[in-house]
């Protein structure tokens, strides 16, 4: 995208110079609770509420962090200066934003409601995806009514999704959280190449009722074959007839021929095209596990959610925009505070998937070190993603997050209603709780006169006072945003997908990196593998590779 190649290096463009000379100036006495007590009227400027046609609303809280008014003046300057705007246009347009491997990005094409055509390479694209998601709609419905029978006559019971990464995490992840709208056969999903994972799998699946989904965007990653390969052999050591593959193997690729090169009959290939990165392509017939758990209606809303969130993301000024205000603040605290992780904290049990669904969207994307023009970057890029649902990692890691030496900014996640109101509700009333209570107790922190008042309430004094005082402060000041919905459903979290996927867009335009090739995930590993495994067979010595390796070698085959 030529407006994007005019820029100035990210760290001598004048908005970013503006940020860091207000951030050496303001960012050590930037303290969150002071500013809260000075402006009672800081959540309402720094909040916002996207009012969704049908499921509530979604509130978006950012006033717990380390920022004011002219530092986010000074970052939607940034984003400005950085042709965000421009950027995101032209990928909703189809220019090749992928811009190493010269291809369209355009997952959003996935989830466009309206039937507005949508060109790519002077093809509308929209043709061929509402096709292939009216197959999905049509199986899916086979297989829920019980009218698609295995070779015995018997329907599915249970679906085995074979694939890895952005074949495997986006949509268990989906189906983990919608687990509430469950009708369909129970799924399960298989991704590590270690045979421990799929046999676990075949040790409770029943050859005359499970169907096979076999997901790779090139029909070539290692793992899925090796993984496809065995379930295979496998079934046709129950079922005997080869024929009997057709009505328990499915296949979701790119690349047809390769599909039925396996053996995957041809009327059960399901496609999708390159202009879909894996990583965000559970949109796609990807997600066909997904339809067949929850059904394609709820599958639709979750396409549904996702428009919205697109049309948000397109239409509302970056002073209103939520996955520009999420990114932005994520690069403050990454580039100048120098935060080398962010925690992803869902207080919601279908939601335990989360965040490490997006410790591969975001890591994947961002986690690269070479800018546009092909130089190392001047600056730092993607931070480490993790977490896990509260309260449990209450019990884990806060420590860290209060009390540690690194800065963690954090998004908590809730909704309002839960699914499962046991107890009369008490249950979510303490999850609800405990989640408010976090963000405050993070902003607040608790100072020595409150530590020793409260030592002194419980009868300490003298030298045992002074020893536990310093163990009983936290600092506070840490920042936070809250992101809160009436209800979890289809919709909402297609919405919040979404809008995590446009915050990883934004970061990369940002940061002047290709968020959507990756290379570096896998390929130079491949490359040494390939080296390795026939040396791990026989008795001979290694000495291809260094001492370490070499010793590593020799040491398995000397215990095979």
């Amino acid at each position: 995208m030529e407006v994007l190649w005019k820029l100035p290096k990210l760290t001598e463009d004048p908005s970013w110079k503006a940020l860091d000379r207000y951030y050496k100036r303001k960012g050590d006495e930037l303290n969150i609770y002071e500013m809260m007590k000075k402006d009672p009227a800081r959540f309402r400027k720094l909040s916002l509420e996207l009012k969704t046609p049908s499921d509530g609303s979604i509130l978006f809280d950012y006033s717990k962090n380390r920022i004011d008014e002219e530092g986010m003046s000074l970052l939607f300057n940034l984003a400005r200066a950085r042709r965000v705007e421009a950027a995101r246009d032209a990928m909703f347009a189809g220019e090749r934003m992928n811009f190493t491997e010269e291809r369209a990005v355009l997952h959003v094409a996935l989830r466009c409601r309206g039937g507005a055509p949508i060109i790519v390479d002077g093809r509308d694209v929209a043709q061929d995806v509402a096709r292939e998601l009216r197959r999905v709609k049509e199986f899916s419905e086979q297989v829920i009514s019980k009218r698609w029978k295995g070779y015995t006559g018997k329907p599915i019971e249970d679906v085995i999704n074979i694939g890895i990464g952005g074949s495997d995490l986006g949509p268990l992840m989906v189906t983990e959280a919608l687990r509430p709208y469950a009708v369909g056969p129970r799924v399960h999903f298989v991704s590590n190449v270690d045979g421990s994972h799929l046999a676990e799998q075949l040790r409770r699946a029943d050859p005359e009722t499970a169907l096979f989904v076999v997901a790779s965007k090139s029909f070539t990653t290692r793992e899925t074959l090796v993984n496809a390969e065995s379930a295979r052999r496998w079934f046709l050591s129950k079922a005997g007839d080869p024929s009997a593959v057709a009505r328990h193997f499915v296949a979701v690729t790119t690349d047809a021929e390769k599909a039925k090169e396996f053996g995957v009959d041809e009327r059960n290939v399901f496609r999708f095209w390159d202009w879909v990165g894996g990583t965000f392509s559970l949109w796609s017939a990807i997600g066909l596990p997904i339809a067949l758990s929850i059904g394609y209606d709820n599958f639709e809303k979750l396409l549904d959610g996702a428009f919205f969130a697109d049309t948000h993301f397109r239409s509302a000024p970056l002073e209103r925009n939520m996955p520009v205000i999420l990114a932005l603040l994520g690069v403050w605290y990454t580039n100048f505070y120098g935060a080398e992780t962010h925690a992803l904290l869902p207080y919601d049990q279908y939601l335990h998937q989360f965040p490490t669904y997006f410790q591969q969207a975001d890591m994947e994307s961002n986690g690269k070190s070479v800018v546009r023009s092909g130089e190392t970057a001047a600056h730092h890029t993607c931070p480490v993603v993790w977490g896990t649902p509260g309260t449990n990692g209450q019990h884990t890691f806060f420590q860290l997050i209060h009390q540690g030496t690194r800065l963690i900014p954090c998004d908590f996640i809730a909704p309002v209603r839960t699914h499962n109101p046991l107890g009369d509700g008490l249950h979510h009333k303490i999850l609800l709780a405990n989640f408010l209570a976090q963000t405050e107790a993070l902003m607040k922190g608790k100072t020595a006169d409150q530590a020793r008042a409260e030592l002194v309430e419980a009868g300490m004094s003298g030298p045992q006072l002074e020893t536990y005082l310093p163990h009983k402060v936290f600092k506070g000041n840490r920042p936070s945003n809250s992101i809160v919905f009436k209800k979890f459903t289809p919709f909402t979290l297609g919405a919040l997908i979404a809008i995590y996927e446009h915050k990883i867009f934004v970061q990369g335009i940002l940061w002047d990196i290709n968020s959507f090739n990756y290379w570096g995930r896998v390929e130079l590993g491949k490359e040494f593998a390939k080296v390795i495994e026939p040396e791990l067979e026989g008795d001979a010595a290694v000495s291809s590779h260094d001492p370490s390796t070499n010793g590593l070698i020799d040491f398995i085959k000397g215990n095979f």
